[in-house]
């Protein structure tokens, strides 16, 4: 699983994760305690659901905020490095975007930003994710995850 496998490759080589959850408001912070040992590589999160929280929490500059707005792949971005370097962490790890049923701001309900940043890259996804608010959480959790565990293993090569 994910979850495991992450968690395993960060305390093999004695590094950490941070969190800064948006839509998905501590989510992957509770999926990543669910794992035994957990506590070893975890630093802890931040919930930034409001758009003023991204900056004053997770050092989103209140510029990008202001011109681009809190769904954009360099919010989320500056989300996984700010909290990265918030939580003196090895890697962040960021969700930010639109759960629904209702578009915001223009943008559709299902588009979604994850992002990981570590000590020698950033990486964002966008997802486009159809269902209910639940259904796109849960993808949006998942997909974090998975984007979390690749740039960790990208960094073993």
């Amino acid at each position: 699983m994910v979850l495991e496998r992450l968690v395993g490759l960060l305390r093999v080589r004695g590094e950490t994760l941070a969190t800064a959850e948006s839509l998905t408001g501590g989510m992957v912070g509770a999926a990543l305690t669910d794992v035994p040992g957990v506590s070893a590589v975890y630093r802890g999160g931040v919930i930034v659901y409001a758009t003023e929280l991204k900056a004053q929490l997770a050092g989103v500059p209140h510029e990008l905020l202001a011109a681009v707005g809190p769904v954009h792949p360099d919010t989320a971005a500056a989300l996984a490095t700010g909290v990265r370097e918030r939580l003196n962490a090895t890697y962040g790890l960021a969700t930010t975007g639109v759960a629904g049923p209702d578009p915001q701001a223009g943008i559709d309900a299902g588009t979604v930003y994850v992002a990981a940043a570590g000590p020698d890259a950033v990486e964002v996804r966008k997802l486009e994710l159809s269902g209910d608010r639940a259904t796109v959480r849960r993808g949006s959790v998942h997909a974090a995850l998975e984007l979390a565990a690749a740039l960790v293993a990208e960094d073993l090569d």
